[in-house]
């Protein structure tokens, strides 16, 4: 068996074909059932032509059809390419051109945008899920009922190779989205597949997914990052191969996330950082609701801070909250777990085995020794082939050091005690303030542990004496007028001077994207204005 992501998901139906494996609403289907649906969508695209290596764009939120249409493009061996439904026709028509895709599946109501952003193009297929009457598109398509009118739902497709290629978009938060091109099986493995983390030794290709698709006891999941977005699609794939229940919602609403939680049973959360664990938190705390079957909450693409760690833990003492470090360049790079005792900074992971950290030179530092440096984190082992179509940015990414390929995307971390790291934030978004290096991740960990403040984003602003100053928009909690010079009195006793914000405004809500990121262009235009000419 290729090491697929459809060879794997196929090998899990097989050995469990009635478990539940996804659940989205009252909508509810068995392994057995989810194969046969996307068997089915993957007759549809070999009759519309669509063939092994060609690239399909996905464009809906969390709906059980968007995960049908995922498995359904890797089973031929097509690439899904994930599209972020909030992308204005700049951005989308950016990625249609980029990715050279040839066919498309979208939601209905995303047809306005999608009509502006196709102008004169046309694709091989467009298959569109009706998620509503509203929009009619101008453009050739076939309505998903259709498309699966009919169709075989056997698997008789050919045989995959593990160096198929799978691609995820990554906005960041900043620039145009980019294609991160990986192999199928180094996905596999950077998810945990076949790999021991505690040792980085690669086990029996299929001993992790033949014992946690038999066993007995399997885990309810529930995954609230959208899966057009690679937290959320490697999330629901990682629980996949494992022979999980998978529990899915169309949109972020903390009251119905609570109430399915409770009515499902789950017992895992994964999501991204304080965007979504703030306000989920803050509603189990108003309401009241059954949550004792919770165990495990991860947080990944955005850290959590430690005053959102505190109080997840207040209300469910004997929680495992679990920070997974990472990229969608990299997969796992590490993670940090935290307790009651108020030891967590915040920022503080356990490094993988198969994580390394390089200087400016790109020099490999030594975790055990080099205490207190500062460099760049990377990942060795499966990562990704590069970028697609972009040589320049992938030589830049994907180091040769010592004769070993590393991902090196551009995360700053300070070296720790016992193998440890703290993650100071993106190369790309640091701050240079008259020749001094300020990382916007901890400035926004000490203005979110102040009291008034609900959220916070750090950016740098031109300035005119030190080249860059440090600037910040944050978001009081409900009914606080926050005291701004106050919150600078606060920071004093968290960092260090020349890092706290000279521009600091107060807005109702601080700008983020769909997947909790940061919008810092944005946020620099809210406090652009504040800053004297």
């Amino acid at each position: 068996m290729a090491l697929t992501i459809a060879d794997l998901f196929e090998h899990v139906v097989d050995v469990c074909p009635d478990r539940t494996a996804l659940i989205i609403g009252d909508e509810r289907l068995t392994y057995a059932e989810l194969e046969a649906r996307s068997n089915a969508f993957a007759h549809h695209l070999l009759e519309q032509d669509i063939r092994t290596g060609d690239h399909v764009g996905l464009m809906a939120r969390n709906v059980t059809d968007h995960v049908v249409a995922m498995l359904a493009i890797f089973k031929i061996r097509a690439v899904p390419i994930n599209i972020n439904y909030r992308y204005v026709p700049a951005e989308l028509s950016y990625l249609l051109d980029n990715s050279g895709m040839v066919a498309l599946i979208h939601e209905r109501q995303y047809t306005p945008v999608l009509t502006e952003a196709l102008g004169e193009r046309t694709l091989r297929a467009v298959t569109v899920i009706e998620d509503d009457t509203t929009h009619v598109p101008t453009y050739p398509t076939t309505a998903w009922a259709e498309a699966m009118a009919g169709q075989s739902t056997d698997r008789d497709f050919e045989e995959r190779s593990a160096d198929d290629i799978y691609i995820v978009y990554t906005g960041g938060t900043t620039g145009y989205p980019k294609g991160v091109m990986w192999r199928h099986e180094d996905v596999w493995r950077t998810l945990g597949g076949g790999i021991d983390f505690a040792t980085g030794e690669r086990l029996h290709e299929h001993s992790q997914s033949q014992l946690a698709a038999a066993t007995a006891h399997p885990l309810t999941c529930m995954h609230l990052g959208p899966i057009m977005h690679a937290n959320g699609q490697w999330g629901l794939l990682l629980r996949l191969f494992g022979g999980h229940t998978n529990v899915l919602l169309p949109r972020f609403d903390p009251a119905e996330i609570w109430q399915t939680l409770e009515r499902e049973r789950v017992q895992t959360i994964s999501m991204i950082g304080d965007a979504m664990a703030r306000p989920l938190i803050e509603e189990h705390d108003r309401g009241e609701y059954d949550a004792r079957t919770l165990a495990v909450v991860t947080s990944a693409a955005a850290i959590l801070s430690t005053e959102v760690k505190q109080r997840w833990l207040r209300s469910f003492p004997d929680l495992t909250l679990i920070d997974i470090i990472g990229a969608s360049e990299t997969g796992f790079t590490g993670n940090g777990t935290v307790s009651p005792d108020g030891t967590d900074r915040g920022t503080l992971v356990k490094i993988g085995p198969e994580t390394a950290v390089v200087d400016e030179q790109h020099r490999l530092l030594d975790p055990d020794t080099d205490i207190g440096a500062v460099g760049l984190m990377a990942r060795s082992g499966s990562i990704p082939i590069g970028y697609l179509g972009d040589p320049e940015k992938t030589a830049r990414t994907f180091l040769e050091i010592d004769g070993t390929r590393y991902a090196v995307p551009g995360d700053w971390v300070r070296i720790e005690p016992g193998r440890h790291l703290t993650l100071l934030g993106r190369g790309s978004g640091c701050i240079n303030t008259g020749g001094e290096k300020v990382y916007p991740e901890e400035v926004e960990v000490a203005l979110k542990a102040h009291p008034g403040v609900y959220d916070a984003l750090v950016f740098a602003l031109p300035d005119p004496r030190f080249g860059q100053q440090v600037a910040a928009v944050v978001e009081p909690r409900p009914g606080v007028e926050l005291d701004l010079e106050e919150v600078r009195a606060h920071l004093r006793g968290h960092i260090s001077g020349y890092k706290i914000p000279r521009t600091m405004l107060s807005v109702d809500r601080v700008p983020r994207h769909v997947t909790g990121k940061a919008d810092y262009r944005t946020a620099q235009d809210l406090a652009a204005p504040q800053v004297p000419a």
